[in-house]
């Protein structure tokens, strides 16, 4: 597909907290980077009128629908940004692709391994007429992740032997709080797990550049009914069976909480590293706590995402008098995306990393370069969710991760 006057007209598919995020960076991209091709928020989409339209107004959109599939049928579209729940990933991307649109996706890709299975074998039939897509895993643009990586590449720390990854909030830690789309299997696939899990998985393989393999794991739903939100209670209420109850005939509506609160996973990587993940929502205290430590046989480098202009690094081939770990601040112009913001030492932030994925999204549209994560990439992370499922349905039982490319030509 050509770059329209060098120009890609964007339609955005949901406006809530990704919505957000990723209007801002459209909003910003062009104007600090100097791209091959210039972004241009034509449409976004959401089911209620007024509230996409107010939408629309605050983010910065030139128009709005309350269809998704006009939004694909309109020839004025270069981009679909799909920001929705993951029931509907698969639906929107497929069409997407099958109109000739690029497809960003936000992560997980899909919600079950089928759906991710059909979403890359669409992509790779879709770039070989020239049309790309990305999945979504924004944190691989954050600096210090893409400097740690290439520590690693660079062979600094030597054979990698250990991977600790934790992704740790306490949003739901209240019980009263209530029975959103993400606490549904139907709508979101899985919870900590796909929600948060993806994250450090997908992180852990870019920066190792080495695949999970296989896993044992375990997880656990520690509240196991919730309040419906307020919208849906009086509904829920009246429903004989349905997702819904009252208590005692007079209590709040409630209904079951379908995913899981945490998951704990190890891990045998294919370069022969061993590797340990957490993923909870129950972590109490911990609003967005992301930390990957990586341990080889030369060194160690360590990722918070609370601190996410920095790298703890520890060069074990200096002199021993000199050994310990260093913070590196990674806000120097020649680190990862930096060139474009702040003098050094001037610290940027979350928000960054969505630009930085726009940026590497427009310029591969427009050089007609191959974009990662790949839909094939975001598959095989799909395979190690669902490895993680079945091992702790079994019991905690090791479990191997399907390949990812057996999987794209089924």
């Amino acid at each position: 597909m050509s770059t329209t006057g060098k120009q890609l007209r964007v339609g955005m598919v949901g406006y809530a907290f990704m919505g957000a995020a990723h209007s801002q960076a459209w909003r910003t991209v062009n104007r600090v980077y100097d791209l091959p091709a210039r972004a241009r928020m034509a449409l976004i989409c959401g089911r209620d009128s007024g509230k996409v339209a107010e939408a629309a107004d605050r983010l910065g959109w030139e128009a709005y629908t309350t269809d998704w599939r006009d939004l694909i049928d309109r020839d004025d579209i270069d981009v679909v940004d799909v920001c929705t729940p993951g029931d509907s990933h698969a639906e929107i991307a497929l069409a997407a692709l099958a109109a000739g649109k690029h497809v960003l996706c936000e992560k997980p890709l899909a919600n079950t391994v089928q759906e991710a299975r059909e979403m890359a074998a669409a992509a790779a039939t879709a770039q070989a007429a020239g049309v790309r897509s990305m999945c979504g895993f924004n944190y691989r643009r954050v600096p210090a992740v893409t400097m740690m990586r290439q520590l690693v590449a660079d062979g600094r720390l030597g054979v990698i032997r250990h991977v600790r990854a934790v992704y740790l909030q306490d949003w739901i830690v209240d019980p009263q709080f209530p029975l959103v789309w993400r606490l549904q299997k139907d709508r979101a696939g899985s919870g900590a797990l796909g929600d948060i899990g993806a994250h450090i998985i997908d992180l852990t393989q870019y920066v190792t550049g080495q695949r999970i393999t296989g896993v044992s794991a375990v997880t656990e739903t520690f509240v196991k009914e919730r309040p419906l939100p307020a919208e849906s209670s009086g509904l829920a209420a009246s429903a004989n069976g349905g997702d819904g109850q009252v208590v005692d005939g007079a209590g709040p509506a409630t209904g079951p909480v379908t995913v899981d609160d945490a998951a704990l996973f190890v891990a045998r990587l294919d370069g022969g590293a061993l590797a340990t993940y957490e993923a909870s929502r129950f972590a109490t205290g911990r609003k967005n706590a992301l930390r990957v430590e990586i341990n080889g046989s030369l060194g160690s480098v360590v990722f918070d995402l609370e601190r996410l202009n920095e790298l703890e690094f520890y060069d074990a081939t200096r002199p021993t008098a000199e050994q310990g770990f260093s913070r590196i601040l990674v806000t120097e112009g020649e680190h990862p995306y930096m060139s474009a913001w702040w003098p050094p030492g001037h610290i940027i932030g979350y928000e960054h990393s969505f630009t930085h994925q726009m940026r590497d999204f427009v310029e591969a549209i427009a050089t007609g370069a191959d974009p990662a994560p790949s839909f094939a990439d975001a598959l095989q992370v799909q395979l190690v969710l669902d490895a993680v499922a079945r091992s702790a349905e079994l019991g905690s039982s090791w479990t191997e991760v399907e390949p990812a490319l057996a999987a794209v030509a089924v």
